[in-house]
């Protein structure tokens, strides 16, 4: 069965969790996309696919392993022939753990980078397989602090993030002449989560002051980097709270 014609266009967000990912899906649905969202866990979507339509959006959840290759080509496979053809895609798989470098076990750093830089280029990969034919797509990597320098107890994070950050250079320089836009925000600073309100509560009440990254400002960012002419395209676009140091 093909996509129904004059279907919206797809946007896929990989990691699509109650913060970031979550009000990324959010805004490209309100710019007329139909989002794509996945988490390991498909129950854990159903919030956010239910807000989405309850905003007058189109979304589909779907539980996923972004490390498993076969599960990310049936992925894409199933969105272009059922869904909408893929316009969009964010990778926006969070794996940040803190170890010093002798509790470090083997599998945490193996994990940590099959959940970072494995699934980063599964993704990426099969983004590239569908928009390559069309000339025409986005395709945006999440950094963060560790992208840019390793920082101490974050030898994983720090590892996985890097070879996430070279991917996303090399898919811009083989995809931009053929007409695909591949970015890679670095978000430095902590995000208005849960997680952050429960583990840093002197991080979290920088809130009142703009001192922590508002979901909803990150994903206007990622959708102005989508609509960006392709004369003036960004590669790299860091965005910090204006009191973070660098």
């Amino acid at each position: 069965m093909k996509e129904p014609q004059n279907a919206p266009p797809v946007a896929v967000v990989i990691g699509a969790g109650d913060a970031t990912g979550g009000a990324i899906a959010r805004r490209f649905a309100r710019g007329g996309y139909t989002a794509v969202v996945t988490r390991r866990h498909q129950e854990a979507l159903i919030p956010l696919t239910k807000t989405i339509t309850a905003e007058g959006g189109q979304a589909h959840g779907f539980g996923c392993d972004a490390r498993d290759e076969n599960a990310m080509i049936e992925l894409f496979r199933h969105v272009e022939e059922q869904i909408g053809e893929v316009e969009v895609v964010v990778f926006n798989i969070g794996a940040n753990v803190h170890f010093s470098i002798t509790e470090t076990t083997e599998r945490v750093y193996r994990k940590v980078w099959e959940m970072a830089a494995l699934a980063g280029f599964l993704t990426g990969r099969e983004a590239a397989k569908v928009m390559v034919p069309r000339n025409k797509g986005t395709i945006i990597f999440t950094g963060a602090t560790a992208s840019l320098r390793g920082s101490s107890g974050f030898s994983a994070f720090a590892g996985a993030k890097f070879a996430l950050r070279a991917l996303a250079q090399s898919m811009a320089r083989e995809l931009g002449p053929k007409g695909i836009h591949v970015a890679h925000p670095i978000i430095d600073g902590a995000i208005d989560t849960d997680f952050i309100r429960e583990n840093f509560p002197d991080k979290y009440a920088q809130k009142g002051q703009d001192g922590i990254l508002n979901p909803e400002h990150i994903a206007e960012q990622y959708w102005q980097i989508h609509c960006q002419p392709r004369d003036s395209w960004t590669h790299e676009l860091d965005l910090r709270p204006w009191m973070e140091t660098f």
